[in-house]
């Protein structure tokens, strides 16, 4: 069967954004005052305790992390929609480049400045969660888990019914993300232990690595 890889499709490309997903997490529940960059359930939930407690300056850590999230969403639509089909660099390359930028800048900011650190982080997982949204043709979130956790689970499940190896397969994969955003975010606290603020570099360097890796965006086909 032939098939048309892309790295920005690549198992290679995912696993190097799901190290950074989790390495992000780590970061800013660890380092910038237990807020969520990628989880925005987590974030809303604990929005929605501490308005029911009344402390709403601490629901307002939560909310401003959602809403920098939905803006990094909607620049990656606007960049896609901008520069898709350009040449000479591909649209996933401006975003992965912002992103990197983006993260290296945070890991200059002072803990006084821990709600400008969690929004701009925020804002780069709504850019990575929107510009890279498959692995292999499959729908697969390197920012987050809940899932990738619900579709490896039916594919394993789906499996033991109808003893398809191809669903056994993207089981697999789905359940591998998920352990490398673990690995990600262990990752991620070691080094928040030993470079406090700038831990976050961490992930702009993996960035750079995927926009490098985004040259070769088009790969030969394959014969499998």
């Amino acid at each position: 069967m032939k098939k048309y890889s892309r790295v920005s499709e690549s198992i290679e490309l995912g696993i190097i954004l799901a190290l950074s997903g989790g390495l992000m997490d780590a970061y800013t529940y660890i380092c910038r005052g237990q807020v969520f960059a990628n989880a925005q359930t987590g974030n809303i939930l604990l929005l929605g305790i501490n308005l029911s407690e009344g402390s709403f300056e601490r629901a307002l850590l939560h909310l401003y992390p959602v809403l920098a999230f939905s803006v990094g969403v909607v620049l990656a639509d606007v960049v896609k929609r901008k520069y898709s089909g350009r040449k000479w660099l591909h649209w996933m390359q401006i975003t992965i480049l912002l992103e990197a930028a983006i993260l290296l800048f945070v890991g200059f900011l002072p803990q006084a400045m821990n709600v400008l650190a969690n929004c701009l982080v925020s804002f780069a997982c709504g850019v990575q969660v929107q510009s890279f949204r498959t692995i292999r043709g499959n729908g697969i979130a390197t920012t987050m888990c809940i899932g990738n956790l619900r579709t490896a689970t039916q594919y394993i499940f789906d499996f033991c019914y109808e003893k398809d190896r191809e669903l056994l397969r993207k089981g697999i994969m789905y359940y591998a993300i998920i352990v490398i955003f673990v690995i990600g975010a262990i990752v991620g606290s070691k080094l928040v232990k030993y470079f406090a603020e700038k831990a976050i570099i961490a992930s702009s360097i993996l960035m750079l690595i995927g926009f490098a890796m985004l040259f070769f965006e088009i790969r030969s086909e394959k014969n499998e």
